[in-house]
């Protein structure tokens, strides 16, 4: 409705529509116009004012701020050579428990509270991916950009890169797919960290499928679209 009604000269001036006229624009019914427009006007998207002839509206800045990220989400997707975000499905298996003993390093811990924006659970949720197809995307995802934790050393060893992936566990969940560039597992594995016991939280065991949502991160940042994820909720 919003692209609609900017198409008809509301991005820039104010605008004479009628509910019929989008109704039949848009191919639905003219009530679902009607609640779309007022839907629009309550988020404060659009001014509006009804007439006997029709509505007169022009897009507000917050509307204007939702099309330019509709923009800039289509122009990554025509323009990159990698998906923004891929879905895989794994069965939670127990593993070797390095996962917390990494997470709980002091300069691996706080560049991922700072870049992630969570404080990690002391642990992580492995799944073992179910299908050749996942597994193949599994490893597709390593050449896409990344949030990168850089690695250190200290008296005993050195510690290496890690690549984190902006991640929603079963549409429920926000945490974090780990790729770590030395790991004990394969690339049938997959990690997850959050800001919680994924276990407990989801009250999953050994055997159970999940599935996760995986954004990529133009310019080693979080996009408009990985962004819009606040991890406290």
């Amino acid at each position: 409705m919003l692209l609609k009604l900017s198409e008809l000269g509301a991005y820039r001036r104010v605008t004479k529509v009628s509910t019929d006229f989008l109704a039949r624009k848009l191919e639905i019914s003219q009530q679902t116009a009607s609640r779309y427009l007022i839907e629009l006007d309550r988020k404060g998207w659009i001014k509006r004012s009804v007439t006997s002839e029709g509505s007169l509206v022009k897009i507000d800045d917050g509307g204007m701020r939702e099309l330019v990220k509709l923009y800039s989400n289509l122009k990554l997707v025509i323009e990159t050579g990698y998906p923004l975000s891929v879905t895989l499905e794994g069965t939670v298996f127990t593993g070797l428990g390095q996962g917390a003993y990494y997470i709980s390093k002091d300069n691996y811990l706080k560049q991922i509270t700072e870049k992630l924006g969570f404080k990690p659970y002391n642990g992580t949720l492995n799944l073992k991916l179910s299908n050749e197809h996942d597994i193949k995307m599994r490893i597709e995802l390593e050449v896409c950009p990344a949030i990168e934790i850089e690695g250190f050393k200290n008296i005993d060893r050195s510690f290496g890169l890690v690549k984190c992936y902006p991640t929603i566990i079963d549409n429920k969940v926000k945490g974090a797919v780990v790729i770590a560039t030395r790991s004990h597992y394969d690339t049938s594995v997959i990690e997850i960290i959050a800001p919680m016991s994924l276990r407990k939280h989801l009250k999953l065991k050994d055997g159970h499928k999940v599935k996760v949502e995986i954004f990529t991160s133009p310019t080693n940042k979080t996009s408009e679209t990985t962004a819009s994820y606040s991890y406290n909720s």
